[in-house]
């Protein structure tokens, strides 16, 4: 496996493999007196984890607190079985998750509607939290890790209703979760600095995700991290970016919808035109056509677009 990744100081990234893919998701390690880790990824990451830990000198014991930036099963689906490990630990979750963890039964059949037959290969086990051990962060509540380290909860909707966000002031960066988009390290080593928006179901909302944008700006963060994946240093690119493509995405998918007559046949044909495009600003800028991130982004682009085509049915139709 990779060895973690120091991004700043006394903050590490532990890569998940999801999907059995380097740069997926991953889980965030705050090195202070009370570790403090942020996001599990889905339960087939959870061994990557805990050598991870073990690489850091963390034993699992000594983790105090996990925080899920919101409950969707690449973000949370691992943390009842890696609380397991963690017999000292409290999950961290937003108001509006927390009895989703206490109880996943809703969370594993609407993933199971989603993913069908890949289901279990993706996400089993999703295993229920003792409410006793779940902690709720209001917006703009507070939690001291250290000192020096005092985290700020952001209530931040765009991608879920059930999303906060988590600013960092010793390093002035903001955890975003997927409120902020998709970041792709793969092809920033390349020269190509490259972000969309994320817009899975089912409670992707564009105008809440501009407006947690806009929140983002306000708190001048010089340093973004995302659910996928990685450190950005570069927030007002990644404003921008996310704020170009947005309407794009609306587009395609208001089209796909007047254009066919059945969810899957939209979903498809958002998917297709999105990557067309997407395909196409990336080989402009030199990404090969056998670049193995083009199957990454299809990808990402299938989840999103059924995102898109939900929110478009619902407010559309």
């Amino acid at each position: 496996m990779k060895k973690p990744v120091r991004l700043a100081k006394n903050i590490y990234l532990i890569d998940g493999l999801d999907l059995g893919t380097e740069e997926r998701t991953g889980a965030y390690v705050l090195k202070e007196r009370d570790i403090t880790l942020i996001e599990t990824s889905a339960s087939p990451s959870v061994p990557y984890i805990l050598e991870g830990l073990k690489e850091l000198g963390i034993a699992p014991d000594e983790v105090k607190y996990v925080i899920v930036t919101h409950i969707h099963l690449d973000h949370s689906g691992g943390a009842g079985l890696f609380l397991e490990h963690c017999p000292n630990a409290q999950v961290i979750v937003h108001p509006k998750g927390a009895r989703h963890l206490a109880n996943p039964s809703k969370l594993i059949a609407s993933a199971k509607a989603v993913y069908r037959e890949k289901f279990n290969s993706l996400f089993d086990p999703i295993l229920p939290i003792a409410e006793n051990r779940i902690l709720i962060k209001e917006d703009q509540e507070t939690l001291e890790i250290s000192e020096n380290c005092l985290l700020t909860f952001y209530d931040s909707p765009g991608h879920a209703n059930h999303h906060f966000s988590i600013y960092h002031p010793g390093v002035a960066g903001i955890f975003i979760g997927d409120t902020a988009g998709i970041y792709y390290p793969q092809l920033k080593r390349k020269g190509i600095e490259f972000y969309i928006p994320s817009t899975s179901p089912n409670q992707f909302d564009p105008d809440k995700m501009l407006h947690s944008l806009t929140l983002f700006k306000k708190l001048k963060a010089e340093r973004l991290f995302f659910g996928h994946y990685g450190m950005s240093d570069n927030p007002s690119e990644t404003f921008r970016q996310v704020e170009y493509w947005l309407p794009i995405f609306m587009t395609e998918a208001k089209s796909a919808y007047e254009e066919e007559d059945n969810f899957d046949s939209r979903m498809k044909l958002t998917t297709q035109r999105l990557f067309h495009k997407l395909k196409a600003y990336l080989l402009e800028r030199g990404i090969k056509e056998d670049d193995p991130i083009l199957d990454i982004l299809a990808l990402d682009l299938e989840v999103s677009s059924m995102g898109l085509i939900d929110y478009v049915t619902k407010n559309y139709s």
